[in-house]
């Protein structure tokens, strides 16, 4: 069996123009599943086409694993390129590139990662230009993954992996690279942004593991090296990024706490905003994400709080490097951006999130601030989400409806000294599946009151998000998007230029489908109903999170 990291990587492969079709509008051909002919749309002929990759021998599901899907497996090869064959119409103003990332290789030759986010990154880049669409994959090339391919063993604590020392003295000196920060991942795996000067970034948790790649070439430039002395070995794995700032939180764990940095856009040095001293617990809560209104920076509190003693573990824990601490309390703190003075810390009911989706100020008749409104994807107070994104989970077929129940759950803090906040769902979770992960919305309305959120639901039974979901707030209704057996990735929207209405735009979504291949989907932001998809070649594996690069 040809292992991953032996494997010598081809070159690109060009695409293949294929000698049966005829210069023409589009083709038909028979759809033999649904029993009618469809209409594939090509924006220039001869039609472009990609030949089809022979596997290669990376990864091994799970042995419960059942069906061709791939979205558990890892990626075939290190890299590709090519154009990808469309079926519908695609928008001929959508003009740029869609970048995702995620942790796409789960194997180290014969050593399999365990958890959904250890795996070393993938990027993806979809691009889109007069209705054509290209594409290509590449890894990031990390220090981690570097390491682990040239030694053939894993080299960094990732998220539930850890080194195997040789003997003592080699575990005595893991303990010692694991206080200076060394031994620490820098595998950016989890998301990719571009900053306002064009930069862009790939991210995970960890403050070495943010990386400048080219949105072109997939190609990894280097280290984003912050010039600034603020230290700490972790930050939130999704900042707030506009063309006029990068706002970020780095947990305290020596005195729990949060600070809040702002860059600006050229620059590589973060300025500190204010500071929040945690309420209660042995450690600062999670904070995977967060969210901001035009004028405030919301610091949550979660009782789901990181824990050196489980760091340290060799063996992971069903917390894996955090635990729960409900008597600790739950918090919402709010900063004033232009002050760094906290104005307000809540109690609120224990809460489990990975991503906020938005937040905005409550005004009353004279225009002044009483609340604030903050909404997340919220798992309901229940940490099993965590341990359930264990691959073995994720790649079992038993039918059993294992995903637990998610919401969007909405924070109401008021800004006028009540110490007790509110968190209530925004909606009836059934109208998305009680499912909700991976949201995006309309930048345009980042920190301003907004009506429509996109995000992953539930098709149930299932033990992943396995539907895309259009979240009307006003209404409190939703639009499902769902195919048998696929596994969509985040959906992101892109607002048409010159829109007025907030949901006049697309959504793309790279999906895993049923039988082992893959696609980029384009839906009408507006009526939810698919535009068009672009077929990958090959099936892609799950990834995470995505951003949108214009084309200058």
């Amino acid at each position: 069996m040809a292992s991953m990291l032996s494997f010598s990587p081809p070159p690109l492969m060009k695409p293949m123009v294929s000698p049966i079709l005829s210069p023409s509008v589009g083709s038909i051909h028979l759809d033999k599943k649904l029993g009618h002919s469809v209409i594939t749309h090509v924006a220039t002929e001869p039609r472009v086409t990609v030949p089809v990759i022979p596997p290669i021998e990376r990864a091994r599901p799970d042995s419960t694993s059942k069906g061709k899907i791939s979205v558990w497996t890892s990626v075939r090869q290190e890299r590709w390129a090519g154009e990808l064959a469309v079926e519908g119409k695609i928008p001929l103003w959508l003009d740029g590139t869609y970048l995702r990332n995620g942790p796409g290789l789960w194997n180290i030759d014969q050593h399999h990662f365990r958890h959904l986010f250890d795996g070393y990154a993938t990027l993806v880049r979809t691009s889109f230009n007069n209705g054509r669409v290209s594409a290509g994959h590449r890894q990031v090339e990390s220090d981690a993954y570097k390491a682990a391919r040239k030694n053939r063993r894993l080299c960094y604590r990732e998220f539930s992996e850890t080194p195997k020392p040789k003997n003592f003295i080699s575990f005595v000196g893991e303990l010692a690279s694991l206080f200076t920060g060394s031994s620490l991942t820098d595998n950016a795996n989890t998301g990719v942004i571009q900053l306002g000067d064009g930069r862009v970034l790939c991210l995970t948790e960890t403050t070495k593991g943010s990386i400048q790649i080219d949105p072109n070439t997939l190609d990894t430039i280097g280290r984003f090296q912050y010039s600034d002395n603020l230290g700490g070995f972790i930050h939130s794995a999704h900042p707030i990024v506009t063309d006029s700032e990068f706002l970020t939180l780095l947990p305290d764990l020596v005195r729990p706490g949060y600070i809040v940095a702002r860059m600006e856009p050229g620059s590589n040095e973060r300025k500190i905003v204010g500071r929040v001293n945690c309420r209660g617990g042995p450690a600062p809560g999670w904070v995977h994400s967060f969210p901001v209104t035009e004028n405030y920076v919301i610091v949550p509190e979660m009782p789901l709080r990181y824990c050196v003693r489980n760091l340290l573990q060799a063996e992971p824990t069903p917390l894996y490097k955090f635990e729960w601490h409900p008597e600790s309390g739950s918090y919402m703190h709010v900063m004033c951006k232009a002050s760094g003075k906290v104005v307000a810390s809540v109690e609120v009911p224990p809460f489990v999130t990975f991503h906020f989706i938005n937040a905005y100020e409550e005004k009353d008749e004279q225009g002044r601030v009483t609340a604030i409104i903050a909404d997340c994807c919220e798992h309901n107070g229940d940490t099993s989400i965590l341990d359930l994104l264990r691959l073995n989970n994720l790649r079992s077929s038993t039918g059993l409806d294992v995903l637990p129940d998610a919401r969007v759950g909405r924070f109401r803090i008021p800004l006028d000294g009540y110490p007790i906040g509110e968190l209530d769902a925004a909606l009836d979770p059934e109208e998305h599946g009680r499912g909700m992960d991976m949201c995006s919305i309309n930048p345009a309305y980042l920190g301003k009151k907004y009506r429509y959120a996109y995000a992953c639901g539930a098709h149930r039974p299932c033990n992943f998000p396995n539907t895309l979901t259009k979240i009307d707030l006003v209404t409190k209704r939703a639009r499902n998007w769902h195919e048998d057996g696929a596994v969509p990735s985040e959906p992101f929207f892109v607002a048409r230029p010159g829109a007025t209405k907030e949901d006049d735009g697309v959504v793309i979504s790279i999906v895993s489908a049923k039988n082992g291949g893959g696609y980029a989907l384009v839906l009408d932001a507006s009526s939810f109903k698919e535009l068009a998809r672009a077929k990958f070649p090959y099936g892609l594996p799950y990834g995470l999170h995505g951003c949108w690069v214009p084309r200058k």
